[in-house]
């Protein structure tokens, strides 16, 4: 038996649950947003790609919970998600209205940046059915209890949405817990979510609310303190500086309050370039803190999804029964490769992953 202890394979349909928005990322390559004539489709969502890898890579049955609009462009998204493996039985397909007056797919612009030039993201994704997603939608007794899931993973990002996201999270981490699945969450504060919506005490709110539901909390020091409020006096930014000191005093802090949490982790990253960054990873588990092989001087060739990418393979790790320091790597090995490629998710190989934990290098592999 690993740290978390979930439940066995015969019992359940699926080993990972997704609950969250997937968008279509449209991608102008080399390009910028503002000038480009090409655009390149992806799908992407932060609690998708979660899942996606977790099929992709490490070769688990995997499924999403999330709502599209039943027109082209809601097929195109389905298409895009038939590629990554993720089943479809749980999404529900919202009646379009003629013009997106009521529902729509999420549209997600990004430029990868480079040099000293940032990446850039700009989101185009009210309304869409993902958000309109109301307690009572999705039937989570029956998922749970009767197909069973030995995992579930959400995140902020869903829960900012709109006021009706928070409470289909609450319904589904409660019934998760009742049938004993595992819950994994993501802070992942998004300003531009919550700015006009109650802003950093309206996200303190919610997600102080889902806590005590979660057995992995992911963030880092932004996420814990804007979305969970959790201050540490003289802080300093860590997560910029590679420096997990603050942010190990942020978790005791956050286990202190939310004993319920089995594991916490974060990336930490150093972002020198927009394209070169010093990459590394800390997971609290079994009351110990566990670091993960600091990275330095990574090449960045698209960052989008990075941080999904850990947690998938971190999942791998800990649903695999691995000790909490392998568990930790798998996760940074996977975040590192799935920035190599673009778009948002994965297209590494388990055997990829583990011959970059052993730290192989770059040479042709013919």
């Amino acid at each position: 038996m690993g740290v978390i202890d979930v439940r066995d394979v015969s019992e359940c349909k699926y080993d990972i649950l997704s609950l969250g928005e997937v968008m279509l990322r449209l991608d102008p390559g080399e390009e910028r947003i503002h000038t480009t004539r090409h655009f390149r489709a992806w799908e992407g969502g932060g609690e998708y790609n979660v899942a996606r890898g977790l099929k992709r890579c490490f070769g688990k049955r995997a499924a999403v919970v999330t709502a599209i609009v039943d027109n082209p462009i809601g097929r195109l998204l389905e298409d895009l998600m038939y590629q990554g493996g993720v089943s479809l039985d749980y999404v529900k397909w919202v009646p379009f209205d003629g013009i997106g007056r009521k529902t729509r797919v999420g549209l997600n612009f990004t430029e990868r940046g480079f040099g000293v030039r940032a990446a850039v993201g700009c989101s185009d994704r009210a309304n869409s059915a993902a958000a309109q997603l109301r307690k009572g939608d999705i039937d989570w007794e029956t998922i749970f209890g009767r197909d069973g899931v030995r995992w579930f993973h959400t995140g902020g990002i869903f829960a900012g949405l709109s006021e009706t996201t928070r409470d289909v999270i609450i319904e589904a981490v409660t019934t998760a817990k009742k049938h004993g699945t595992i819950v994994s969450y993501d802070l992942n504060f998004r300003n531009s979510l919550w700015k006009d919506i109650g802003g950093q005490a309206k996200a303190r709110d919610v997600n102080r609310a889902i806590a005590p539901y979660v057995d992995v909390m992911l963030g880092n020091e932004e996420d814990f303190t804007a979305a969970l409020g959790f201050e540490v006096q003289g802080l300093d930014t860590g997560y910029s500086k590679l420096d997990p000191t603050n942010f190990r005093k942020m978790i005791e802090a956050a286990v202190k309050e939310f004993p319920n949490f089995q594991a916490v982790a974060t990336t930490l990253r150093n972002a020198k370039t927009a394209s070169v960054n010093d990459w590394g990873a800390v997971l609290y588990a079994d009351g110990q803190f566990h670091d993960a092989t600091l990275r330095e001087d990574l090449e960045i060739y698209d960052r989008v999804g990075g941080g999904d990418s850990f947690a998938s393979g971190l999942i791998y790790g800990l649903m695999e029964g691995k000790d909490p320091s392998e568990a930790v790597n798998y996760g940074a090995a996977h975040g590192a490769l799935a920035m190599t490629t673009p778009g948002d998710t994965t297209t590494a190989s388990l055997n990829e992953v583990q011959k970059v934990m052993k730290g192989a290098g770059a040479r042709v592999d013919r």
